[in-house]
């Protein structure tokens, strides 16, 4: 059984209304007690108020600053409050949380730091996205599987479960760019241990992902820069 008074769940949001209420009621369904931190992005919207009505700890920016920035506060807060694991849950509602405890019992009981739920590893790879978005998935999932030296399928998902050592680190390091592929050559170089755990995921409930980087070869070229300086920078110690 899973401590839930150790875990929090964190929730970057920016303009998701429509979707966060359902989003903190699924959390309080399915993961019963966790404490919930929702970063509101700079929305300009009723995320925060209605993040508030349904119970949640709201942390609310004056201005957009970005997916990174925000896990990177609410990763900065667990570390503060003593946390001993971090869950990652998109506001859009996506990301179907019966797989949560799969992503969080490897990291509790000590067998891996960081795991992320992967979309196209066995039994389901039922998830499809865009024909563009699959090319940039699987040229970045080479590409950092290369660079580490261990097998990645799905270098985008933000369905992250985060152990002591990768809270402490990416509350120093997470990056604010492209995040979710460039964390994954920063945990590598730390040392972290990192495994996939294979999750479904659903079509966005509402708005728009502000996550593009894939759909264009501009934004292939940038994150493929980023990912390579990282690779190249000095070891986090």
């Amino acid at each position: 059984m899973i401590d839930y008074s150790k875990i929090l769940a964190i929730v970057p949001a920016f303009n998701e209304e429509a979707s966060i209420e359902g989003t903190l009621s699924q959390i309080r369904e399915i993961l019963p007690g966790l404490a919930v931190l929702v970063i509101d992005d700079g929305s300009r919207d009723q995320t925060a108020r209605r993040a508030a009505a349904r119970g949640a700890r709201v942390l609310s920016f004056p201005f957009n600053i970005g997916i990174g920035g925000a896990v990177s506060c609410a990763l900065a807060y667990a570390q503060e409050q003593g946390y001993e694991g971090v869950v990652r849950i998109d506001g859009d509602g996506q990301h179907d949380l019966k797989y949560a405890q799969a992503l969080l019992m490897p990291v509790l009981r000590g067998g891996v730091d960081l795991a992320i739920g992967s979309r196209f590893i066995g039994p389901f790879q039922s998830f499809r996205s865009s024909f563009c978005r699959r090319i940039g998935i699987l040229f970045f999932a080479r590409l950092l599987s290369l660079l580490t030296g261990q097998p990645i399928t799905d270098p985008t998902s933000g369905f992250q479960a985060f152990g002591k050592k990768a809270i402490a680190l990416f509350a120093d390091h997470y990056p604010s760019d492209y995040p979710e592929p460039e964390a994954i050559v920063i945990a590598r170089r730390a040392g972290l241990r990192m495994m996939e755990v294979p999750v479904e995921m659903r079509q966005r409930t509402a708005g728009a992902s502000s996550i593009r980087y894939v759909k264009t070869l501009y934004y292939m070229i940038n994150v493929t820069f980023a990912v390579l300086l990282n690779y190249l920078k000095p070891k986090h110690k």
